[in-house]
């Protein structure tokens, strides 16, 4: 009996059957703008060879004021239609099934062509958006609804509709972007009305067999968002219309409260989902951070949903149900939702990959083959960078030492990991653990290896990562300054008034660290949820508790400063660096930039501002806690040079740019598909 029978059981939708109850949720990932529709089809059709029961395009526009962007993807021609079909072949010959999703951004869209049910510039847009009149609504909705007809012209099993996350049609339906006063506006059964009819008129043009999937935001998270009787209304509404099935949509993308990023706990939003079971008589599907077997078995279980999406998981492992299905779920690799390679890069205008997994979205260009030249292979260091390699070049048939000088694998990984919000950092260690063992490398801990060890291996790789830059302050041998090592770690326990020297992503993950004890917000779904002020939409409008967030006290009092007179944090992800200046915001982290560090004491950090270094403060603090940089550390690299021993240098031992596991595992991965 499977492991999963919730998971694996197929759903029946009438005209079709979904193999599993696995959805591919969409997402942005920016290949069908590159028009290499190779790879893009072979982007989908890996993930339906992986027994994925269903899939779901990133958003295609119906037209050009409704793209995300200018020269985003559409469906509006033969030309498209031609291009889908390439996808579409490709995925039903690997035994697959796919929707192409409808997006109309509306005021989202970053264009001044954008339009919207009124002239209300969104807070993330630089564009106000041109306020619709009743002809210009009907062209929006026949665009739709062409688009819709289009997509099962290029071969496509269904649509998803787009009306939740804030997008055009989720702004007709709330009166924060919808203040009209004709039959579009105004009362609810006016507001609602955009949605029903492009979902009555696309099902009157596609036909009963094909799957049209409506994507409903359930928690809008924004002022004045819908409440949970309207959120069923509709959804009667929409069942009425002719939906298939009702995908959950969780906050808009100017809501304030963090949705899917690694500080939010699994699973975090399917009890509203489950809110809405029993009162539409098609299937739901819900959503957010389902990123094991193990989390979509237990939601489907408790009767939250009759599917689950998993959108970024399949990014890090495109055989996430194949491996579920043959009992090798702990062979999965791990989504840790941290946006690095997929949001990060969407909203940088940079095609998505993943962090995990380099291959994702360069299927056609990272190719991991057999070899037919096997070699010795020596790697030192197990960090990110070390292990991706190890891994990737075992997976060839090279053999494979991996030499650690540390008593466990893992680098500063195992020093993220001890941040709240970011347990998931556990199971990707674990992961590693576990690919070790499947593809046979032989790991030598508490070994530091010298140029003799490596003598005899036919290629050597140095990952030895970083070290920490010492700041060398007047004073910071007084015996109250620390590392950043030596506080993740546990060798030294800060006192009750810290100062935190650097405040790129190391000063802020260690600021998280001190303002947290006790079991992090992240494992307590009550707890992060009134730390954020999220509340039951039957009981608040929208989602949002009237006071607001209400976070725990913080543990201790911290001061985070840098050199630069900057914006604290205006380094961090693009999709996550206002979470945590959020986060450490609430637990009254003072954030100070421009400063000097003049001398450390027993009082605590002395500092001045500016080039004149003027205004000379003392910051009282019991602790300093030294994030001032790293170092490549390159020395092992340096002595097999100097004896002229070819090495191989990747990760932080090649360029010490805070710590990037992003570029060190894809230089890893890259490096060991080439040797």
């Amino acid at each position: 009996m499977s492991d999963y029978p919730h998971m694996l059981a197929p759903l029946d939708l009438g005209f079709t059957t979904l193999k599993n109850r696995v959805l591919m949720g969409s997402m942005h990932t920016g290949l069908e703008e590159t028009q290499d529709w190779n790879r893009v089809a072979e982007f989908y059709a890996t993930r339906a060879r992986g027994d994925v029961g269903l899939m779901v395009t990133g958003g295609i526009g119906p037209n050009p004021e409704g793209c995300v962007a200018h020269g985003a993807a559409m469906m509006a021609s033969q030309k498209d239609v031609d291009n889908h079909s390439v996808i579409t072949s490709r995925v039903h010959e690997a035994g697959g099934k796919i929707c192409m999703q409808i997006l109309h951004a509306g005021r989202y869209a970053f264009s001044p062509e954008c339009v919207a049910p009124s002239p209300i510039k969104s807070p993330i847009s630089m564009f106000a958006p041109k306020e619709l009149d009743e002809d210009g609504i009907e062209k929006q909705i026949s665009d739709i609804v062409n688009c819709a007809h289009l997509a099962r012209q290029a071969g496509y099993d269904g649509v998803e509709i787009m009306g939740s996350e804030g997008y055009f049609i989720n702004q007709f339906l709330v009166t924060h972007t919808n203040k009209r006063e004709d039959r579009w506006g105004g009362s609810y059964e006016n507001r609602m009305r955009l949605p029903i009819e492009i979902v009555r008129r696309v099902r009157e043009k596609v036909g009963d067999d094909f799957i049209l999937i409506y994507r409903l935001s359930m928690i809008d998270l924004v002022p004045n968002g819908s409440t949970h009787d309207e959120v069923v209304q509709l959804a009667r509404e929409i069942e009425k219309a002719g939906a298939t099935i009702i995908n959950t949509g969780i906050g808009w993308h100017e809501a304030r409260i963090p949705t899917i990023a690694t500080s939010v706990p699994r699973a975090a939003f399917a009890w509203v989902t489950k809110k809405l079971m029993g009162k539409v008589g098609i299937p739901l599907i819900t959503s957010n951070r389902i990123n094991t077997p193990a989390v979509a078995e237990e939601v489907l279980a408790d009767g939250c949903a009759d599917m689950v999406s998993l959108a970024r998981p399949m990014l890090a492992d495109a055989d996430f149900v194949a491996k579920a299905m043959v009992g090798k779920a702990d062979q999965i690799a791990p989504c840790i939702a941290c946006n690095q390679a997929c949001l990060d890069h969407t909203f940088g205008g940079k095609l998505s990959s993943c962090l995990v997994n380099p291959r994702a979205c360069a299927e056609t260009e990272l190719k991991i083959e057999p070899t037919a030249n096997p070699k010795t292979i020596a790697i030192v260091g197990a960090g990110p960078a070390g292990l991706s390699t190890a891994i990737t070049a075992a997976e060839r048939g090279h053999k494979v030492t991996v030499f650690d000088r540390a008593s466990e694998i893992g680098g500063q990984l195992n020093l993220a990991k001890q941040v709240a919000g970011k347990e998931e950092f556990w199971g990707f260690v674990d992961w590693y653990r576990t690919m070790i063992d499947v593809h046979d490398v032989d790991v030598r801990l508490n070994t530091e290896a010298t140029a003799d060890d490596l003598d005899g291996f036919d290629e050597v790789i140095i990952a030895t990562g970083v070290i920490p830059r010492d700041p060398k302050i007047p004073g910071q041998d007084t015996g109250n300054t620390f590392s950043y090592i030596d506080i993740l770690n546990g060798t030294a326990k800060a006192g009750d008034r810290v100062a935190v020297i650097g405040a790129g992503g190391i000063g802020f993950d260690v600021s998280e660290f001190l303002v947290h004890e006790g079991e992090s917000p992240t494992l307590n779904l009550p707890e992060w949820m009134e730390e954020w002020g999220v509340a039951d939409p039957a009981e608040h409008r929208s989602g949002l508790a009237p006071e607001g967030p209400q976070p725990d006290a913080p543990a201790r009092q911290v001061t985070l400063l840098q050199r630069k007179a900057t914006k604290l944090g205006k380094g961090l992800g693009k999709t996550t660096g206002w979470i945590h200046r959020a986060a450490l915001a609430m637990k009254d982290v003072n954030m100070i930039g421009g400063v000097n560090y003049e001398k450390i004491d027993k009082e605590g950090l002395h500092v001045s501002f500016g080039e004149a270094r003027e205004n000379p403060t003392l910051i009282e603090a019991d602790t300093i806690v030294l994030c001032a940089g790293q170092l490549s550390d390159r020395s092992l690299a340096d002595t097999l040079e100097a004896k002229g021993k070819t090495c191989h240098v990747i990760g932080g031992a090649d360029v010490a740019a805070e710590l990037d596991a992003k570029r060190a595992i894809d230089q890893g991965t890259r490096l060991a598909a080439s040797l």
